[in-house]
């Protein structure tokens, strides 16, 4: 049996690991080493991407970066998220405000000081993300569309961290990078009308606020039916081996969420359709597999 103590360590421990969301961190590493085995670097051998020193420290940045920005998140809507999620908002709480601060800070000086084994760029790069990260919780989160524009972009600089390092300008990449952007910006929007209690008792002028649940869902259903372009050309236009099953679908996963988001009227309701695009973005990652089922058997020797 665990003394008291140790309990109390251990909740505190999972308390941090709520605020850093420790598991959607676990899934982005995933995804930026899945992306450049298939999408980025298909050209080189399996172990020379695996053990590749630099591109470890650029996802390892690039995670830490992210826990501290999941971290002043937290600090900047703790008020709005007890509202929005009572229950996670009481775990989270287990750790003081001083601890996530000093967290903040040490993830933040790690990121850079491993960047910097990278090269002068990395360290530059990631001292931006770091203050566009602050910038946006700070500021701009408050600021109907440019902050959800903002939030979707600063979700996939992890990836453009890791495209750069590669200099794989191939057209498909751009056109997988546009089909995520689009589906994260329509999942911030749906997360603005999933928390209007928090954001009208917290006077955040987000765009549901503003405009109205309508409007709101109008410009979803708009950004849903530009998701479904890129999908179509990854289909028809492009190599993505057996993924193409992936973005078949995406297309019917899609035209559900519309019908459901045109019915939906609820905080219920727009949880399931949060999820439902999470869901989509997550068997997305997985999905990367698909594009060569024999590709990693053939590139270990």
């Amino acid at each position: 049996m665990l003394s008291r103590k140790n309990k109390l360590l251990l909740l505190k421990f999972l308390s941090l690991f709520s605020v850093v969301r420790g598991y959607n961190i676990l899934m982005i590493i995933l995804a930026q080493y899945l992306a450049s085995i298939y999408i980025l670097a298909p050209h080189l051998p399996l172990r020379k991407v695996v053990f590749d020193g630099n591109l470890f420290v650029i996802v390892l940045s690039s995670a830490l970066v992210i826990a501290a920005g999941y971290i002043i998140n937290n600090f900047y809507d703790a008020e709005k998220d007890l509202i929005n999620k009572p229950r996670k908002s009481m775990l989270d709480r287990l750790v003081s405000q001083r601890t996530k601060l000093t967290t903040y800070f040490v993830l933040n000086f790690l990121s850079v000081f491993f960047a910097s084994y990278v090269s002068f760029k990395a360290v530059v790069f990631f001292s931006a993300y770091i203050f566009g990260i602050w910038f946006y919780s700070h500021k701009l989160k408050k600021v109907p569309f440019l902050g959800n524009f903002v939030s979707a972009t600063l979700a996939i600089a992890p990836f453009f961290a890791v495209f750069v390092y590669y200099k794989n300008f191939d057209t498909v990449i751009f056109v997988h990078a546009l089909f995520l952007f689009l589906l994260i910006l329509a999942r911030e929007m749906i997360k603005d009308l999933e928390n209007m209690a928090g954001d009208m008792a917290q006077n955040y002028k987000t765009i549901p606020i503003l405009y109205g649940a309508k409007f709101s869902k109008t410009c979803i259903s708009i950004l849903i039916g530009l998701t479904l372009l890129p999908a179509f050309l990854l289909i028809e236009y492009f190599d993505v081996g057996y993924m193409y099953l992936y973005f078949i679908g995406c297309i019917f996963f899609l035209l559900g969420f519309l019908i459901l988001l045109v019915k939906s009227n609820s905080k219920k309701h727009y949880v399931w359709l949060h999820n439902i695009l999470k869901l989509i973005i997550i068997l997305g990652v997985f999905s990367i597999l698909l594009i060569n089922v024999d590709l990693v058997l053939n590139r270990i020797l």
